[in-house]
């Protein structure tokens, strides 16, 4: 490539809209109770996960499990993909969130957990029918639909702001 064509394709690649990524896993108890956790820079509650540092080369896995490391404490392969949400915000731009299945966590994992103090304030188990009332807007929405595609076993859920896409 020569320079000019190097600036162009540059150019071209910085007009381009953005989007945000991010990645988070669903980790349940026995009972199928799922990992809350409480963010200390934000309103409402979360699943274990974050940002992916797509600059860095981190896939949407990859961003997961790091996510779930630094937040929990805990180092777990995660499972299959449940969900892809492209979800709208104020004063942001779309977020492509990925949901994974986490698995189930035994009491020695539960009692592992260590949370980031730098970024949570505490962590909770929810039964399904409180998941809403903790995580508010798509976010309650995208989990009850990756929670619905694990128990039936189908495919990957496709939303748009929590809702199926098709």
């Amino acid at each position: 490539m020569t320079t000019s064509s190097t600036t162009d394709f540059a150019a071209y690649v910085a007009s381009l809209p953005r989007v945000l990524a991010g990645a988070a896993a669903i980790f349940r108890d026995g009972a199928g109770r799922v990992l809350l956790v409480e963010p200390n820079y934000r309103e409402g509650w979360a699943l274990p996960g974050g940002t992916i540092e797509s600059d860095d080369g981190e896939t949407p896995r990859q961003g997961a499990r790091r996510e779930t490391l630094e937040e929990i404490g805990l180092d777990r392969e995660l499972g299959r993909l449940l969900a892809v949400d492209w979800a709208r915000g104020p004063g942001r731009p779309p977020l492509v969130a990925y949901v994974y299945d986490g698995g189930v966590l035994a009491d020695d994992d539960l009692k592992a957990i260590r949370l980031q103090e730098e970024e949570l304030l505490s962590w909770r188990l929810v039964p399904r029918e409180e998941i809403t009332d903790y995580l508010l807007g798509s976010l309650g929405r995208r989990v009850l639909a990756a929670l619905d595609a694990l128990a039936d076993g189908t495919g990957t859920v496709e939303l748009e702001n929590g809702e199926r896409a098709v």
